[in-house]
């Protein structure tokens, strides 16, 4: 009976301590809530974090680059609105599958022999929504909610107009345009609404945004902002790229009051560059805007975040794509890629950890049509519409404006590099709708 005591006490001990352990590793393999914001037409220039334009505050933004990583050579795999979301939705070039072009109606849409990034998140256990731009087909079958999305409300297209969107559609049939709707401070109410009731389980919400896209619409709350800036254009852009900023700062609040800000994994970048003659958005030193295979149209700011997985404030330097972000998501979650998916992305967490010293790829390419790109270390290879689809062959590593063509100085690197494209474009499929004539009867830097 003497020994009771202190049996009593080794075994409560032993209790408590095999109860922090369990708890430890449960929160060592905890799957991370998962946030992608999706910027429109956001050029690589205008955030403050990039360090080229201050004139319009993003202190939300920044803070994600503050907590995490900014790339400086993050690319999309398509220089345009569609194209460069199927790339995201899949890890794999959207020319693979024929969608090269943006489109509308019967017929277009991410082809259903692809599954989507919520598709394979769903089978990891993730409760997934999508609020904002789909524009990955307009037809019921290819509805976010048929794409592996639990929930979705938004517009399945451009919407044309920040206040009376067109092909708007709410999967709760809760939200209908009207009096006092912007559809950049909606989306943000139903993003928070959403992670209040899915707070309990793993999430993947993907919001991606209609701002900055033209036509430019913003309320006086957010021009008041701005009255220093006498452009009326410009005003308008830095007022809808605020609102953007605030909207992501209440997602941001909203993951911080339900306790998981160390257990959320954030990424943010635009869908493509700016189309700078139409919006005045950005694009800093580079050659080129949206909808060109330059620099200006595929390179883009691009930032992620992890609270205590990785290196806060740290710049990335080596190439990256917006490809990587699904088999990324995927590990982080705990799962496995198959060597049958066909991914182009890779896992960069390795490299971003330092585990992986090397280069994420060696090797980027780009088609759109008419034009194309090539991008080998810090080699260029460039045909691009803003000089009139030249082979131009460019050292990034010296030359990020792409001023200088290299081609008569160095044509072996120039037979190498074609060379390489055109054994890669031969394994792409034709585009399965739009082409290059289709999208010149358009306005140039105003299209979907």
């Amino acid at each position: 009976m003497a020994f009771s005591t202190p049996i009593r006490f080794i075994g409560t001990l032993l209790c408590t301590l095999a109860a922090m352990f369990c708890m430890n590793a449960e929160s060592a393999t905890k799957k991370p809530n998962i946030i992608i914001f999706l910027a429109d037409d956001l050029g690589y220039g205008e955030l403050g974090c990039q360090g080229y334009i201050r004139e319009i505050p993003t202190p939300h933004v920044d803070s994600i680059a503050q907590g995490g990583i900014r790339f400086t050579q993050g690319y999309i795999a398509a220089t345009y609105c569609s194209p460069s979301r199927a790339g995201l939705m899949t890890g794999r070039y959207p020319t693979r599958f024929g969608h090269e072009f943006n489109g509308n109606g019967p017929g277009f849409g991410l082809p259903l022999s692809e599954t989507t990034m919520a598709e394979r998140l769903k089978a990891l256990g993730y409760v997934t929504c999508a609020v904002g731009k789909w524009h990955l087909g307009d037809q019921p079958d290819l509805y976010p909610t048929r794409r592996g999305f639990d929930e979705y409300m938004g517009c399945l297209a451009n919407p044309g107009s920040y206040y009376q969107p067109r092909q708007w559609n709410d999967s709760l049939g809760k939200i209908t345009p009207g009096k006092d709707f912007y559809t950049t401070e909606a989306f943000a109410d139903r993003a928070v609404d959403w992670i209040e009731r899915n707070k309990d389980r793993p999430f993947f919400l993907y919001l991606p945004f209609n701002a900055e896209h033209a036509p430019l619409h913003a309320t006086e709350k957010y021009l008041a902002r701005f009255p220093d800036i006498k452009d009326e254009r410009r005003r308008t852009f830095a007022a809808i790229l605020s609102a953007m900023d605030e909207a992501i700062g209440r997602v941001l609040a909203k993951v911080r009051e339900i306790g998981a800000e160390d257990n959320t994994l954030i990424v943010f970048f635009s869908d493509n560059g700016g189309p700078t003659p139409n919006t005045t958005s950005s694009n800093g030193p580079l050659h080129g805007f949206k909808a060109t295979t330059s620099e200006g149209g595929s390179r883009i700011p691009y930032l992620m975040s992890w609270k205590g997985r990785l290196p806060a404030g740290k710049v990335y330097e080596l190439p990256v794509m917006q490809l990587d972000l699904l088999p990324t998501l995927v590990a982080a979650a705990g799962g496995t890629v198959d060597p049958s998916w066909k991914l182009d992305g890779v896992n960069l967490m390795p490299y971003l950890t330092g585990q992986n010293k090397g280069r994420p790829h060696q090797t980027l390419y780009w088609r759109f049509g008419e034009q194309w790109a090539i991008r080998d270390g810090d080699w260029k290879l460039v045909a691009s519409r803003v000089d009139n689809n030249k082979p131009r062959l460019i050292n990034l590593a010296q030359d990020i404006g792409e001023a200088n063509d290299l081609s008569s100085a160095e044509p072996q690197k120039f037979a190498q590099l074609m060379a390489k494209w055109k054994e890669w474009n031969a394994e792409q499929k034709p585009a399965l709708w739009g082409g290059e004539s289709a999208r010149k009867k358009k306005a140039r830097d105003d299209d979907d």
